[in-house]
C-alpha cells in the first residue's frame, strides 16, 4: 500500500513539475519586468502555444480585443498567399493612345495600374527597359496614369499623426512609383566636422537646407535626434526645400531617411523623364491622370515580382503602404483587370468569408487598412496564435514563415536577440504605435520544438516593455 501511495505521489509531483504555465502564471522574467513598471493585467495580452499540443502553455488576458499594431500584417500576408496564391502577380498595362511610327508616338503613353505594390525604383526601370524594347523611343504626347482599379475616397496622408510627409502614411494608389519616395543619406565626415546629404533618386527635385551638427555621442535612436521641416517654394523646379535640424553622430555611420514629399502625378514625371532619358528615350509633354480610352490595345504587360517576394517586405521590414495595396488586392480575389474596383469593403468582406472557411471565429476583428497601421484595428492575443498555429498546417506555409524577420539576423530584428541563445532561432513580427507594443511569430526551442508566441501591450509605458517581451521569447526557447 505505501508503495503504490508512493507511486501515486510521484506521478502528482511529475505532473506538477512539468505541467504546461495557465492563467497568470508567466515565468519570474517576464513578472519582474511587468512588476517594474506597475503594468496591469488589462494592458497585456499574452498566448504562448506549442505547435501540436492540445492546450496553450500561457494564456494570460488572451482574449482581450487589442490593438496589434504592424502584427496586423501576419493576417493580411497569410490571407493573400491563401487567396492569391504565392506565385500571385500583379500587372501593369502600358498603351499607346496615337500613332506610332518608327519609334515616334505623336499621341500619349498611357499606364494602367492595379495596385502593384512592389512597382520600386528597380522595377519601374524595368517596366520601362521593357518598353524600350517594343521599339518605342520617342513620345511626344503626354504621360497619362489611369489609377480607376482604385476606388478610394482622397485621404489625408497626415491624417494618422500629422506627418504627412513620412513615407509610412502613403497612401494606396493603383499606379504607385516607387512609393513615392526621396531618399536622403545622411553621410558623416569626420574631416570636416559636417553631415552631408545625398538625395536618391531626383537629386534635381530638392532644395536641401542642411543644418546638422555632427557629434561624437553614441548613435542610438538617430532619427528622433533630427528635426525635418518642408516648406513649399513658389518655383517651378523645386518647389519644396527640405530643412533639416538637430545632429547626428558620426558613429552612426551613412544612413538614409525616407520622405514622400511629392504628389503622384509630379513624382511619376520626373522619375519618368530621368529614366526615360537614360534609357535613350525623349520625353516632351506632361504627366495627367486620366482613364484608358476604349478601343485601345495593350502595347505591353510588366508583371510584378510573385507575392512570395512580396510580403517578405512587408513583414521583414514593415512596409505598410505595400500592405495596403495587398489587402485591397484580396478584395478582387486575384481578378484584378476585371471591371470591378477594389474597395475597403469588398476585401474585409473576402477576408472574413477566408477566415470562416478556415473555421476561424473572430468577433472582436476590426480590419481598417489591413497593415497596422491604424487606431481602430484589435484582435485578441489567442485569436492571433490560432491564425499562425492554422498557418503552420497550411500549404502556405513555407513562403509565410520565410517572410518573417528572423532575430538578430533581418528584417526588424536584426540588432534584436543579438547576445543569446535565442538568436537565429525565432520568426517574429514586431509591431509598434504609440501606446503600443506587439510581438508575434513562431520559436524553436532548444529541445525541437515550435512555439507560437503571442504579446500585446497597450499602454502608455508600452516602450518601456521590450525587455519583457525579450524574456518571454528566451523563456520559451530555454524551457525544459
Amino acid at each position: 500500500m505505501l508503495r503504490c501511495y508512493l507511486a501515486i505521489y510521484s506521478v502528482i509531483q511529475f505532473l506538477t513539475l512539468n505541467a504546461p504555465l495557465y492563467a497568470h502564471d508567466l515565468p519570474e522574467t517576464v513578472k519582474r519586468q511587468i512588476q517594474r513598471l506597475a503594468m496591469p493585467d488589462s494592458a497585456l495580452g499574452i498566448y504562448v502555444h506549442e505547435i501540436g499540443a492540445h492546450r496553450p502553455l500561457i494564456e494570460f488576458n488572451a482574449d482581450a480585443a487589442m490593438n496589434p499594431a504592424s502584427v496586423m500584417k501576419l493576417l493580411t500576408t497569410y490571407a493573400g498567399l491563401e487567396i492569391l496564391g504565392p506565385a500571385f502577380t500583379w500587372p501593369t498595362e502600358l498603351y499607346v493612345n496615337g500613332k506610332l511610327n518608327d519609334g515616334i508616338l505623336e499621341g500619349d503613353l498611357i499606364i494602367k495600374g492595379y495596385g502593384d505594390p512592389k512597382l520600386d525604383l528597380e522595377n519601374f526601370w524595368l517596366l520601362l527597359r521593357r518598353l524600350r524594347q517594343t521599339g518605342l523611343r520617342e513620345i511626344k504626347g503626354n504621360l497619362m496614369l489611369d489609377h480607376l482599379h482604385y476606388n478610394l475616397a482622397r485621404g489625408d496622408p497626415g491624417e494618422f499623426d500629422g506627418q504627412s510627409y513620412r513615407t509610412y502614411n502613403t497612401l494606396p494608389e493603383a499606379v504607385l512609383v516607387n512609393y513615392r519616395t526621396s531618399t536622403l543619406q545622411l553621410i558623416p565626415q569626420p574631416e570636416k566636422n559636417t553631415v552631408d546629404i545625398v538625395i536618391d533618386p531626383l537629386p534635381n527635385s530638392l532644395n536641401i537646407q542642411n543644418n546638422l551638427r555632427l557629434t561624437q555621442t553614441a548613435c542610438g535612436d538617430w532619427q528622433n535626434l533630427l528635426s525635418v521641416e518642408v516648406v513649399a517654394e513658389n518655383v517651378q523646379a523645386k518647389p519644396l526645400t527640405v530643412v533639416l535640424n538637430g545632429s547626428f553622430s558620426a558613429l552612426c555611420g551613412a544612413q538614409y531617411h525616407m520622405l514622400s514629399l511629392h504628389d503622384s502625378s509630379v513624382y511619376t514625371r520626373d522619375l519618368f523623364k530621368h529614366l526615360w532619358l537614360q534609357l535613350g528615350g525623349s520625353f516632351h509633354g506632361d504627366v495627367i491622370e486620366a482613364s484608358v480610352p476604349p478601343g485601345l490595345t495593350t502595347l505591353n504587360v510588366y508583371q510584378s515580382p510573385p507575392l512570395s517576394d512580396v510580403i517578405r517586405g512587408i513583414n521583414k521590414f514593415s512596409n505598410n503602404i505595400a500592405a495596403r495595396q495587398l489587402y485591397l488586392t484580396l478584395g478582387t480575389r486575384g481578378n484584378v483587370t476585371g471591371n470591378t474596383p477594389a474597395t475597403l469593403e469588398k476585401s474585409e468582406s473576402v477576408v472574413r468569408r477566408w477566415l470562416v472557411s478556415k473555421r476561424l471565429n473572430f468577433p472582436e476583428l476590426v480590419i481598417e487598412n489591413g497593415s497596422g497601421l491604424s487606431r481602430k484595428e484589435q484582435m485578441s492575443a489567442r485569436h492571433m496564435g490560432q491564425l499562425l498555429l492554422a498557418a503552420f498546417s497550411s500549404a502556405v506555409m513555407p513562403e509565410f514563415l520565410s517572410s518573417l524577420p528572423i532575430a538578430a539576423v533581418d528584417g526588424t530584428l536584426k540588432n534584436r536577440f543579438t547576445d543569446v541563445a535565442t538568436k537565429g532561432q525565432a520568426h517574429l513580427k514586431t509591431g509598434a504605435l504609440n501606446d503600443v507594443r506587439a510581438l508575434a511569430g513562431y520559436v524553436l526551442d532548444r529541445k525541437g520544438r515550435r512555439v507560437v508566441i503571442i504579446f500585446f501591450v497597450n499602454h502608455v509605458k508600452a516602450g518601456q516593455m521590450r525587455p519583457a517581451m525579450d524574456a518571454l521569447v528566451n523563456w520559451v526557447y530555454e524551457r525544459s
